[in-house]
């Protein structure tokens, strides 16, 4: 017979049990992580996919899956204009410290059912809580309307984009979407990170990084005007001058 303290450990184990959540894993992938951009380049398209690992059954809670591509951050000054005496001039100035180049956000449903408030802020995914989160002045009472001044005007130029829905789920376990790249994407390194949730809950994550370089005559022009720029601006004033000899040459002739 069983002791008293025996049956109490047990009782105990088995009503903890199903308390501890299965573990999942996402494990993704990407269509192609090096995209060269050339004379004729016009954007591209990466397919993002991957399926979700797990030993036992999947939980009840609501699963999300959630894919952002963010390029290279870089610091922005955003300014205001206002109208003084006829003539429209700088006011206010506010220096963001860095704000990425480039950002996508694709997910299986929109972020306020997949994704609650505080995980949001914890790992700054949607489009306005990352731009917030970037450094801003106090001096500045209304510093926030400069962030969503950034984030609509590159919205508008395609680079902060937002696509809800989009992440396709199959069985609890495989998911994809396709993320479109602009055509004026700037070099360097673009993280891929696809999260999942359950309950709002961020549970886990994977990074993928995708390069983003110039090739050719491009890649010559752009490494000449950042490592040496008064040679690239010496060349440019001489070509100008060229082509102006040549344009009035020919307009003589004719």
């Amino acid at each position: 017979m069983r002791s008293p303290r025996t049956v109490l450990g047990v009782l105990i184990l088995f009503l903890l049990t199903p308390m501890v959540a299965a573990k999942e894993e996402v494990v993704s992938a990407l269509s192609q992580y090096r995209i060269a951009i050339t004379a004729n380049f016009d954007g591209s398209e990466i397919f993002v996919y991957g399926a979700i690992k797990r030993e036992q059954p999947p939980p009840d809670e609501r699963l999300g899956v959630v894919i952002t591509i963010a390029g290279p951050h870089e610091p922005v000054t955003v300014r205001r204009k206002a109208r003084r005496a006829g003539i429209w001039v700088n006011t206010d100035v506010v220096e963001i410290k860095a704000a990425p180049t480039f950002y996508a956000v694709a997910s299986s449903a929109p972020l306020t059912q997949i994704l609650n408030d505080d995980e949001d802020l914890k790992h700054e995914i949607r489009i306005e809580e990352m731009i917030t989160s970037s450094d801003t002045p106090t001096d500045v009472a209304d510093a926030q309307t400069f962030s969503e001044a950034l984030v609509r005007i590159r919205q508008r130029d395609g680079l902060y984009v937002e696509t809800p829905g989009t992440v396709a789920i199959q069985s609890q376990t495989l998911f994809g979407t396709q993320v479109t790249l602009p055509a004026n994407l700037v070099k360097g390194e673009y993280t891929a990170t696809t999260y999942i949730t359950r309950d709002g809950v961020v549970i886990d994550k994977q990074e993928k990084t995708i390069r983003v370089h110039k090739i050719g005559l491009e890649r010559w022009i752009y490494n000449l005007a950042h490592e040496q720029p008064v040679t690239y601006g010496v060349l440019a004033v001489l070509i100008a001058a060229v082509t102006g000899w040549l344009a009035s040459a020919i307009f003589r002739r004719i």
